[in-house]
């Protein structure tokens, strides 16, 4: 939909829980295989605008392209496509602390938000992000809200149920963990 209204594909991006294996790569699939087996010591990810601008540059012209598969610390295996997944595998590669929440709380979204968004992601959601000049948003804003779910709403869900914050050190759900928390959010 964001592309069909203009938003080129290079600045959109999907990262999507992969724990039940819902994707795998084909032989002939542009996939950037990137894990991190050691954890991260601090959930703030903030990284040196010029750090940041290397990493970015390194990976831009092909983000749109590959499919990035990665193993977050407390999140599981995921895989995305973009320039936040480029994001997050120059984060992995570069050792930087903070995971797909630093990649978020990098990419201007608030930390509040970020920690639903990634625990989202845990539990088997897709997290949907686009850049785009800030006179665009009263266009683009109701498209993404189509199939967005209630940030709100889900952040007192998970409340409801005990969490109170992204724990990058969590053990990852299950792929059958995954598939019960997606029946849970079948529209």
């Amino acid at each position: 939909m964001l592309e069909a209204a203009g938003l080129p594909p290079s600045e959109t991006s999907v990262i999507s829980n992969n724990s039940d294996a819902w994707y795998s790569a084909t032989k002939t699939a542009n996939v950037v295989p990137l894990r991190n087996y050691g954890s991260s010591s601090k959930a703030d990810g903030k990284v040196e605008g010029a750090a940041l601008g290397a990493a970015i540059g390194a990976t831009a012209a092909t983000a749109a392209s590959l499919v990035t598969m990665l193993a977050v610390p407390g999140v599981g295996a995921v895989v995305g496509i973009g320039w936040l997944a480029a994001l997050l595998g120059s984060m992995v590669i570069g050792g930087v602390a903070g995971g797909l929440l630093g990649a978020l709380t990098n990419a201007g979204i608030s930390e509040e938000d970020a920690q639903v968004f990634v625990e989202g992601v845990r539990r088997g959601g897709t997290v949907v992000a686009a850049r785009m000049p800030p006179s665009e948003l009263p266009r683009i804003v109701p498209i993404t809200n189509q199939s967005a779910v209630n940030l709100q709403e889900r952040s007192e869900l998970y409340r409801k149920s005990g969490w109170q914050s992204f724990d990058p050190n969590a053990v990852p759900y299950t792929a059958d963990q995954v598939r019960s928390e997606r029946a849970l959010h079948v529209h």
